[in-house]
């Protein structure tokens, strides 16, 4: 039996990533200037922000914890070359120190209200196992005092029966009727298809 000839071209590019991690900063930095649009995500912690990031890009960059508070960083991803997914630090976790839950709190506070990054749209993640918090409710506030444009996503939804599902969207379209919300589950990927093209549109990635 002849064997076949087998050539590779050693100089075929391999085709690039969705999405690659770019840097993880603690407050100011170069990559706060880059004139990429951005997209942030924020939430509780342990509400499934990174397993959400994850689904949406399609690959897991971001880092998921068994301990809820640990990542401080802002982590940026950069999608397509076009714009960054900006993985804020999980707010409210209980049994951090009062001393880590401030230094979050400032953290997430210079982001979103610093005057240095205006974001295409904050994407506001809640386990609606639990519904929102007044953590949650301080940061909207913060969040129309800037003047940042927001989506809620309703995480986990597939937790939740048939009956639940309704009360806790209509909860939700009751107390923040000014609020675009979506019912999501980066598990099941419900909905994922859709808040994908939404994103990615803002980061002037189509098709």
């Amino acid at each position: 039996m002849k064997k076949k000839n087998i050539t590779h071209d050693k100089h075929r590019t391999p085709p690039k990533p969705l999405a690659l991690f770019a840097r993880g900063i603690r407050g100011s930095d170069p990559i706060i200037y880059d004139k990429k649009p951005q997209v942030a995500f924020v939430g509780r912690s342990n509400v499934g922000k990174s397993s959400t990031v994850n689904a949406l890009l399609g690959v897991r960059l971001a880092r998921t914890s068994s301990t809820p508070g640990k990542t401080q960083e802002i982590n940026f991803f950069e999608v397509k070359g076009k714009g960054y997914f900006v993985d804020l630090p999980g707010y409210g976790y209980a049994k951090m120190s009062a001393d880590a839950a401030e230094k979050i709190r400032k953290h997430i506070l210079w982001y979103l209200a610093g005057g240095e990054v205006k974001p295409k749209l904050i994407v506001l993640i809640i386990d609606v196992r639990v519904g929102v918090t007044d953590n949650d409710r301080d940061l909207i506030a913060i969040l129309r005092d800037e003047g940042h444009p927001m989506l809620l996503l309703a995480n986990k939804i597939d937790k939740l029966t048939k009956n639940e599902r309704a009360k806790v969207l209509a909860h939700l379209e009751q107390e923040f009727p000014d609020i675009e919300y979506i019912p999501f589950s980066a598990t099941k990927k419900e909905n994922v298809g859709v808040v994908r093209a939404r994103l990615f549109a803002l980061l002037g990635i189509h098709g």
